[in-house]
């Protein structure tokens, strides 16, 4: 097929050929996909900062990360909103969970190893497989069948023990773990007893690597209802003045008193202030789904602003070096001075020292390249990274607004589009992607694909002919690999439905409003 056009220039008016986004997740993956990934790729900007991101990342539900020391409540809070034990929970009193443990939504309960969620193409943990065995087996996701699941996933991690001990003793660093998950986060809930607010040495560093996340960052003082309401005020200024300590933050960070388990509140003195606590949290809860898109399309403009400036800094690094001798002389002399060289690229591109990476963290990961060899800088990626910045994501926020609520499709609008428009099925519209990839996740699928032995079955639930199947599965198998992901999965079904209920006619080449936005760009 040919090549999608780009979307205008500031002052040029949209035509009949922008691309058609179904909802504003397609529209940043295929626009991350097309503009912002090659520049990170070119310039290796996952070394340095964030891993490359998938479509899965982007489209993940919203993901909300505890933190705490050890029993705090981290495991029993989840299973307090879920109502219900979930596998591989471990609550008691001593330090019990010791795993990273992502509690998210699935068909069946059951839990899966570190290493398997990591190469799955529909969850969105790819990025963990740089961290390695070392912490991959320390990593696993709880699935069930909750409704609440089907709209959050939660984050647990094992408490932070004071000493030196438990921090020689992991086999991954901590707070890189923290801070790569912090980024994909909708919100960080951080975790205290009302009984013991000490900050152990590695949960501060943990609470550190949250840098540039603070909005993100909430406080539960857990357990209040075990003291009495002269102590909570005391507890609270000393909880308060603790994180001034470590959260360098002129606001005031928001503080939620509550005690979250099974049973009801113990202190009728207290009982009123903590239930209007606990509610105000669980509303905050509520809504991450409804502004699930805008902080995705919030991280993303971050995202592209830091990329933007690690490629002018590669570049303006390249540009430096000597093009015959003396080039281990000239890249020392550029690490030393780091610092002054990132000067020259603020003051040259007039870019935003804020945008700017960490000069410590940069210099050792750059002593791990030969400048000489990295790209130079290619104006038509910044030019491309400009323009998703200063259009492409203004005018998506115009399709979908800016006001927490989905943009309704065709059918929310009017009911009776299916009946006025005959060829309406032919849209990415009218397909109830929500029931057939709820179908299709609940099936065995290993790396996110159905095979067509598993398919066959369900596609013969229909009870149309052999032949007819036959053509939907080759209409359906848009990269014609023999297998089904979630979008061919969808399809197939929706146009078994179409012809079993409504009568439809076969095409003999699938309509090209049936390909949805994320799969366009490779037909």
């Amino acid at each position: 097929m040919s090549k999608k056009p780009l979307p205008p220039k500031p002052g040029q008016q949209a035509d009949s050929h922008d691309p058609i986004y179904t909802s504003v997740i397609d529209g940043l993956k295929f626009l991350y996909r097309t503009k912002m990934k090659p520049m990170e790729e070119t310039y290796k900007f996952g070394d340095f900062h964030s891993p490359i991101l998938s479509d899965s990342d982007i489209e993940a539900k919203p993901m909300v990360l505890l933190l705490g020391q050890y029993s705090t409540g981290k495991t029993t809070f989840i299973r307090c909103l879920l109502e219900r034990d979930f596998p591989g929970q471990n609550i008691g009193p001593e330090p019990t969970t010791d795993r990273f443990n992502a509690v998210m939504w699935g068909a069946e309960e059951r839990v899966i190893p570190g290493n398997t969620a990591a190469v799955q193409e529909d969850k969105p943990f790819r990025g963990l497989s740089k961290f390695g065995t070392g912490f991959l087996n320390k990593f696993q996701c709880s699935t069930l069948p909750c409704p609440l699941m089907e709209k959050i996933t939660f984050i647990d991690t094992p408490g932070v023990l004071s000493g030196e001990k438990q921090r020689i003793g992991r086999s991954y660093d901590f707070p890189q773990i923290c801070e790569w998950f912090a980024e994909r986060a909708d919100m960080i809930l951080l975790l205290f007893d009302a009984h013991k607010l000490d900050i152990s040495d590695e949960f501060k560093t943990a609470i550190e690597s949250l840098r540039g996340h603070d909005d993100k960052i909430r406080v539960v003082l857990n357990k209040a209802d075990k003291i009495s309401a002269q102590q909570l005020l005391r507890v609270y200024g000393a909880l308060m003045w603790s994180l001034g300590r470590v959260i360098r933050n002129p606001e005031v960070m928001r503080v939620y008193l509550g005690s979250f388990w099974d049973q009801p509140l113990q202190n009728e003195e207290t009982k009123k202030l903590l239930e209007a606590e606990m509610k105000d949290l669980l509303t905050d809860l509520h809504s991450l789904p409804r502004n699930s898109a805008i902080r995705r399309l919030n991280d993303l403009v971050k995202r592209a602003r830091l990329a933007k400036v690690h490629a002018c800094i590669i570049g303006h690094l390249k540009n430096e070096m000597p093009t015959l001798f003396g080039k281990e002389a000239k890249q020392n002399e550029l690490i030393e001075n780091l610092a002054t060289e990132f000067k020259k690229v603020h003051k040259n591109g007039h870019l935003p020292p804020g945008d700017f990476p960490d000069v410590e963290k940069f210099r050792e990961n750059l002593k791990l390249y030969d400048i000489s060899k990295l790209p130079k800088l290619h104006n038509k990626m910044i030019d491309a990274v400009d323009e998703v910045l200063m259009v492409d994501f203004p005018k998506l926020m115009q399709q979908f607004p800016i006001d927490a609520k989905a943009k309704p499709t065709v059918l929310e609008i009017n009911p009776f589009a299916a009946e006025e428009d005959p060829d309406f099925w032919q849209q990415w519209d009218s397909v109830n992607f929500s029931l057939y990839s709820s179908r299709f996740h609940s099936l065995a699928t290993s790396d996110g694909k159905l095979s067509g032995s598993d398919a066959k079955p369900i596609m013969m639930e229909s009870g149309l002919p052999v032949d007819m199947l036959s053509k939907v599965w080759k209409l359906s198998d848009l990269d014609k690999d023999g297998r089904f992901d979630v979008y061919e999965f969808a399809i197939a079904m929706h146009m078994l439905d179409c012809v079993r209920d409504k009568g439809i006619s076969l095409p003999e080449s699938l309509p090209s409003g049936l390909i949805p936005v994320a799969k366009r760009s490779n037909f």
